[in-house]
């Protein structure tokens, strides 16, 4: 009877037991980083000219945007005051008739490299039709610059805008270009070796060496926009 009885006691317990697991509230989702503003709008804020305290006059706030003057004072690529590693870049770009521009990602600010260029590496903004860098694929609009061309030209012509998405998570990069995904590789792996060494920048020793750093937008002399530029770190 008594073995009977303990039985029961442990059927009873196992039942409560199970029934009160069932009514465990459910576990919170961990939140998801939301998208941060890079660009306010309005100002300069939380930008500088590569290798300055500031933005210099040639970076202005036009209509909602970032637009290099090239005829203004004060030349050089706009870069963030900080610094990313594994991240969503999205923004939009306008280029000018002939012009070129790019997005370069993987700065390491120092005096000892003249150009964001030198460690950065570069989603190129161009455009395709009329610019004079537009004999290479892998010089396309939305290009891993001088190393993998895009999938497809989905660049919209000269004084159009264009969104981008670029994004860079344990080294690898995906480029999308309104809309259509164009560049994905990993670096560091067979793949990104060959693009390397059949690029310029394969004897470059500083080049995309940098997990993490600065985000710049290239002044290569001519006008360009840039505007609702949002990042999400992951």
């Amino acid at each position: 009877m008594k073995k009977i009885l303990l039985n029961i006691l442990a059927v009873a317990a196992f039942g409560h037991a199970s029934a009160a697991s069932v009514h465990l509230p459910p576990a919170k989702p961990t939140a998801k980083a939301k998208p941060q503003a890079l660009f306010d709008g309005k100002t300069t804020k939380g930008w500088h000219t590569y290798l300055q305290p500031t933005a210099t006059p040639a970076w202005q706030v036009v209509d909602g945007a970032l637009q290099l003057n090239p005829q203004a004072p004060g030349q050089g690529d706009l870069v963030t005051d900080g610094e990313y590693e594994n991240y969503e870049l999205a923004l939009e770009w306008k280029i000018s008739p002939t012009g070129n521009s790019g997005i370069i990602f993987g700065v390491h600010e120092d005096p000892a490299f003249k150009a964001t260029y030198d460690t950065g590496i570069e989603m190129q903004v161009l455009d395709n039709k009329g610019a004079e860098d537009n004999k290479k694929a892998t010089h396309l609009a939305g290009s891993l610059y001088d190393m993998q061309a895009p999938a497809q030209d989905v660049a919209k012509p000269a004084g159009e805008w264009n969104r981008v998405r670029l994004r860079k998570q344990n080294g690898h990069l995906t480029f999308f270009l309104n809309g259509a995904k164009i560049v994905d590789v990993q670096m560091g792996s067979p793949a990104w070796k060959a693009l390397l060494e059949n690029s310029k920048f394969k004897t470059w020793e500083h080049f995309a060496a940098y997990p993490k750093g600065h985000i710049a937008l290239q002044d290569h002399g001519h006008e360009v926009a840039f505007r609702a530029i949002t990042i999400e770190q992951l």
